[in-house]
């Protein structure tokens, strides 16, 4: 007789250390289980995942209570029907197509270049700490046109707003500190929103102080809002990311080869990335009618956690789910940045992120020039370093030992497809 295990405790040490063995537990046996701890239903199939993101029925209403507090507003992931469909009109032209080819790939080469000069002579580095952890910032910074000088300011903006969001044991000092970080954003921003209502620039922010969809633009505390959400969302995703892709390639020198030799398959091992070791691996939706699911009935107005890490591993939805290969066929680079994806780490449906685009080119970006300025790269440790964080996950270090080639960065700007609109 097989003995079936306990439901894990998605907040214990060991499910932090790594919640895979958890997550296969959770969909054998428990595909809806209700967590007292974070008193919500644990969603870990992925085609409950799919739902809860897919149907009108699963809300974010949670996310009055959830993030609101952190940016000072509502924003986008928290709208639905008409209101959510103007302001996503509102941004969504500056993260896709020519305004993204032709306005900020510029910026987020130079980006990438100035971080990697820093290091480029060097026998070692930390990518997280001197790479990942500052190019999505950075980039978002000067997408927005503000002070470059102010870089390390909103880098410490973003990682206590990021803890807020994460805050699962609901620690009164996190709290306190991603609240405090978002009054502080918003007095920042404020006079340099006067500032550019009266004399808009070509710069991000500009583009949201004048945009303008069926009547109805922005004000201050809409900008503010998703300046933060931006800041949150657009950077932890590249932040983890671009860690977690480069000890996925690492630890698997074949396919690391390959991706040096075909840099098509750059797009590939990011969308890889984003099913195997996801950044985000949980969101939370509320639904305003009871659901049924694989394992029962979510009732109304419950809180769900949908478990993404799971989601992207379920064995029902991939051959061999926990091996890392970027040549997979159950897996599409082509739509794996678009609401089509086959995975779940963008979400799915009308809230599919709306900086994907954005992800994917900086990705592309960062890389390639990575891979041209490094032509050799290892573990400076014996193994590849382990993931860290409950709600987003992803190496906090990544020491390399590193070999850096002659005539670098010559192949980083062609190499990079042009983001495509959608």
């Amino acid at each position: 007789m097989t003995t079936i295990p306990p439901p894990p405790d998605i907040l214990s040490p060991e499910f932090a250390a790594d919640p895979y063995p958890a997550y296969r537990i959770l969909r054998a046996h428990y595909p809806l289980f209700h967590d007292k701890g974070t008193d919500s239903y644990l969603l870990s199939r992925y085609e409950d995942v799919a739902r809860a993101f897919r149907e009108p029925v699963f809300t974010s209403d949670n996310y009055e209570w959830q993030i609101e507090p952190a940016h000072g507003g509502r924003t986008l992931p928290q709208m639905s029907g008409r209101e959510h469909a103007v302001r996503r009109a509102l941004v969504a032209p500056a993260f896709r197509g020519r305004e993204l080819r032709e306005k900020f790939l510029p910026v987020i080469e130079r980006n990438a270049r100035e971080l990697i000069d820093a290091f480029r002579e060097d026998v070692e580095a930390d990518l997280v700490a001197q790479f990942a952890t500052r190019f999505p910032i950075n980039v978002i910074v000067d997408m927005l046109g503000l002070d470059r000088a102010d870089h390390d300011r909103f880098h410490g903006w973003y990682e206590s707003v990021v803890g807020f969001l994460g805050n699962l044991s609901q620690d009164p000092e996190v709290a306190a500190a991603g609240l405090r970080a978002g009054e502080e954003l918003s007095a920042y921003l404020r006079p340099v929103l006067t500032e550019r209502r009266a004399a808009p620039g070509d710069d991000l922010l500009s583009t949201l102080c004048t945009a303008e969809v069926e009547g109805t633009r922005m004000n201050d505390q809409d900008i503010t809002s998703f300046v933060s959400l931006l800041l949150a969302a657009g950077g932890e995703t590249t932040d983890k990311a671009l860690g977690s892709l480069f000890r996925n390639l690492l630890a698997h020198p074949g396919q690391l080869a390959a991706v040096r030799a075909d840099r098509s398959l750059v797009t590939a091992a990011f969308a890889e990335t984003l099913r195997y070791t996801p950044p985000v691996q949980m969101i939370m939706r509320q639904p305003d009618a009871d659901v049924t699911l694989s394992g029962g009935t979510v009732p109304a107005g419950a809180t769900v956690t949908c478990l993404i890490g799971s989601a992207n591993r379920d064995e029902r939805h991939y051959a061999r789910p926990d091996a890392f290969n970027v040549f997979r066929t159950d897996l599409t680079p082509a739509t794996a940045f678009s609401a089509a994806a086959d995975h779940v780490a963008f979400a799915l449906g009308r809230h599919f992120c709306v900086g994907a685009l954005l992800a994917k080119t900086e990705m592309e970006v960062g890389v390639n020039q990575l891979l041209d300025a490094f032509p050799a790269m290892d573990f400076a440790g014996d193994t590849a370093p382990p993931d860290a964080g409950v709600f987003t996950r992803g190496p906090a270090r990544l020491q390399v030992r590193l070999t850096s080639g002659a005539g670098t960065g010559a192949r980083s700007t062609p190499s990079v497809p042009h983001p495509s609109g959608r």
